[in-house]
């Protein structure tokens, strides 16, 4: 795992904080994170090629600033993901609105 590998890593383990701080318990998305690391689960959901529940829950929590998607596109992690998963991440956050207050 490279040392940026391992920040997006620590990354998404901060999205699942985020969201357990917010009594939401994300335990698909941790166990993802555990078994595949934090860019191997970041890639198999998005992948998926919908909203899944979870950002949804995020949504209506107001925590889209701390889910996945917006991790996958801060610019220090880009590289690490193609420009497919790129723009999955930001069509999804975009349905939600992410992107209208900015």
């Amino acid at each position: 795992m490279t040392t940026l590998e391992a920040e997006f890593h620590e990354a998404m383990l901060d999205v699942y904080e985020a969201a357990r701080a917010h009594d939401y318990h994300a335990t698909y998305f941790k166990r993802m994170i555990d078994e595949y690391g934090g860019v191997g689960a970041a890639r198999r959901l998005l992948a998926k090629g919908d909203i899944q529940s979870g950002l949804m829950r995020l949504w209506e929590l107001s925590l889209l600033d701390q889910s996945m998607e917006a991790a996958v596109l801060q610019e220090r992690f880009r590289s690490l993901f193609t420009e497919g998963e790129l723009q999955e991440a930001r069509w999804r956050l975009e349905r939600l609105g992410f992107f209208s207050g900015i």
